[in-house]
């Protein structure tokens, strides 16, 4: 996407966009840097967004579509005071993807969620930035006050569900016309 939207502010409002980062609780790991979303990693989150990988989050998306559900997530730091991560490598600021710990219009409750970029995939990321989190999460909104959604046929983050410790919710799915898992996160002992 090349548009004036991605053109990065300026002055008093590039300092102000700044103040608003700080604010953003960075987590680091072992590999990895949760920290708060920039402009500059829209490309790697619309490529994402945009591409076949996003069919277990209602997608692919169009560029408005992708656009919006990132300002989405860097809008609920505001709103919610919990939002979007992103994820790095120590000394680099290339996104290998993004957590988050936010709601969603439509979602009923707080949600823990992932989503790597391709190359990122199957080394572990999404894991060791949840599990990360997790803590946070639940200071936040107490064990069993945040879930994930995870597509029916996305097995892959199913399993990194139960690995974090989240069990399902049967009633919530339910609730949500059993058209997602919905994975209950309670206890932090649970997790492998």
């Amino acid at each position: 996407m090349t548009c004036a939207s991605l053109h990065p502010p300026r002055g008093d409002a590039a300092h102000m966009a700044r103040t608003f980062a700080a604010v953003v609780p960075e987590f680091r790991t072992e590999r990895l840097v949760l920290r708060a979303p920039r402009l500059d990693d829209y490309p790697a989150y619309e490529t994402v967004f945009r591409s076949d990988r996003a069919r277990h989050m209602g997608g692919p998306f169009d560029a408005a579509a992708a656009f919006a559900d990132f300002c989405q997530g860097v809008a609920g730091w505001l709103l919610r005071g919990a939002g979007m991560w992103t994820i790095c490598r120590h000394g680099e600021d290339a996104p290998l993807g993004w957590l988050s710990l936010w709601q969603e219009f439509n979602d009923p409750e707080p949600e823990l969620g992932w989503v790597l970029c391709a190359p990122a995939e199957g080394q572990g990321y999404a894991h060791e930035a949840a599990s990360a989190v997790l803590p946070h999460a639940t200071a936040l909104y107490g064990a069993g006050g945040f879930v994930s959604y995870v597509g029916p046929d996305n097995l892959r983050s199913a399993r990194l569900a139960e690995r974090l410790g989240a069990r399902r919710d049967h009633a919530a799915e339910r609730a949500l016309g059993n058209t997602l898992l919905v994975y209950r996160h309670m206890e932090a002992e649970n997790r492998k």
